[in-house]
């Protein structure tokens, strides 16, 4: 699957910003699908996923409660809705999506490395 990403950009500390990533040509259904970040100087991480049967949704500790993962009716659209950002939230946001069977929080462990299919980063930049 081909994965677009779009919707980074400057925003103030505090500021709100969704990112989106749309799917070329298939459904996302029965996909693994997720976001990572990756700041500069750091290790890549995974920020939220979804679980190919939609039954489980994961979110790193630091921002639960901020950002919400969605997809829209169609599945072809992935979303992170990202509220109350903080400096610490600039990064290189990738989305990701597999046709694999695996709970979320495996999705978005180890780093990445469980993930094959990446869109193109969008660059997240939480400033004043």
């Amino acid at each position: 699957v081909q994965l677009q990403a779009s919707g980074g950009g400057l925003v103030q500390p505090g500021g709100s910003l969704r990112l989106s990533c749309a799917a070329s040509r298939f459904t996302l259904d029965n996909y693994n699908i997720g976001w990572f970040r990756q700041a500069p100087g750091k290790e890549r991480e995974g920020v939220s996923c979804i679980s190919s049967d939609g039954s489980s949704t994961y979110y790193t500790d630091s921002v639960k409660g901020r950002f919400t993962i969605s997809t829209d009716s169609a599945k072809k659209t992935v979303y992170l809705q990202m509220n109350s950002l903080k400096p610490e939230d600039t990064a290189v946001y990738y989305c990701a999506a597999d046709l694999l069977w695996a709970t979320a929080y495996y999705y978005c462990s180890d780093s990445g490395n469980n993930v094959h299919s990446w869109g193109q980063g969008a660059q997240v930049t939480v400033s004043s």
